[in-house]
């Protein structure tokens, strides 16, 4: 079953689509000044901005990269964006892909290394985490096939980028931005929580 797509997750789509086109036509990289730079970098590229704009940004020499993020933003984005509504769905997102990439800098810079973070992920694995709290028991389907309930899907996803960030395996991904942006959304939903706000956990 495939959902409608709803306002605030087009825009949001179409945007990716966009800036991957100018990626494509750019004579300079966009990343030089958009992707998220480590703090410490000795050419001092970090800046405050890329903080938002890294998450729009992806390989422009490999579809399947935005391909792969944009279908899962399609799938799960739409059934939140109607729980919660385009306003606050936006603000999650927002606040997912912001937490996604001061986790990433914060690793870099407690471990001095680090690449260049581009795309939109870590806000995607906030979505998923949401998806997972308010219908845990939604179907899944692992490797195309076998049915998992969310909830066990999603903590088993966490656990693998936990395992592969610690480990270092699986290198130029960037694990840990993955975690910060389910970090992110976890905290917003608690605060949300916390309001008694419609936007809090809810399992149906």
């Amino acid at each position: 079953m495939f959902p409608k797509l709803t306002p605030a997750t087009r825009a949001i789509i179409l945007v990716n689509i966009l800036v991957f086109v100018l990626e494509k036509l750019a004579t300079v990289p966009m990343e030089v000044h958009f992707a998220l730079w480590p703090i410490a970098t000795p050419e001092g590229l970090f800046r405050p901005w890329q903080l938002v704009t890294y998450a729009f940004l992806h390989d422009p020499t490999n579809i399947w990269h935005i391909a792969f993020n944009m279908f899962a933003l399609y799938m799960f984005g739409p059934l939140l964006e109607q729980f919660w509504g385009a306003r606050r769905f936006i603000g999650y997102y927002f606040v997912c892909l912001v937490a996604a990439g001061a986790t990433q800098v914060a690793v870099d810079y407690a471990t001095h290394t680090g690449e260049p973070t581009i795309g939109a992920s870590g806000a995607i694995f906030g979505i998923l985490f949401a998806f997972a709290m308010l219908f845990p028991r939604a179907k899944l389907l692992l490797y195309f096939v076998i049915p998992v309930p969310a909830w066990l899907f999603v903590s088993g996803y966490a656990v693998l980028e936990l395992f592969f960030g610690v480990t270092g395996r699986q290198a130029g991904i960037g694990h840990f931005a993955h975690l910060g942006g389910m970090l992110g959304g976890a905290l917003m939903m608690l605060y949300w929580r916390l309001r008694s706000d419609r936007g809090g956990w809810r399992p149906t």
